[in-house]
């Protein structure tokens, strides 16, 4: 059974998309750490991170790289974390996430945005790509 991020991927589940290139797709998280949290995808759907062939992997690292970049020069933060969890839903993903305190990255505290909110926020790191 296909991934929710592969329905994303698909388009079958409406997402705020900030970017995307053949192998990768970068949408914002709806259920956000901070303001402009950010996951950061395969396309191909792959359970754990180092099961990735070299290539996507590092492929997968570059793409982050530049999302996480335009990212904090649309969200004013002290810096972009990364965290790769996998556990919640099993397909790769990374989570970029804009920081001014260690708690923003425990995924224990939420932000709560509006669908326009996301939308603003999503054109913004587009632009800054």
């Amino acid at each position: 059974m296909a991934s929710i991020f592969t329905k994303i991927i698909n388009g079958e589940i409406p997402s705020y998309k900030v970017a995307e290139n053949d192998d990768f797709i970068a949408f914002l998280d709806v259920n956000p750490n901070a303001k402009g949290h950010t996951l950061v995808v395969p396309k191909k759907e792959v359970n754990k991170l180092f099961d990735l062939d070299e290539q996507t992997y590092n492929d997968l690292m570059k793409f982050s790289r530049k999302v996480a970049i335009a990212l904090e020069k649309t969200i004013s933060c002290k810096r972009i974390g990364m965290s790769v969890i996998g556990l919640e839903v099993p397909h790769v993903h990374v989570h970029l996430v804009p920081l001014n305190s260690m708690a923003d990255i425990q995924f224990k505290q939420k932000v709560s945005l509006t669908k326009g909110d996301f939308e603003q926020i999503a054109k913004e790191i587009s632009e800054n790509l």
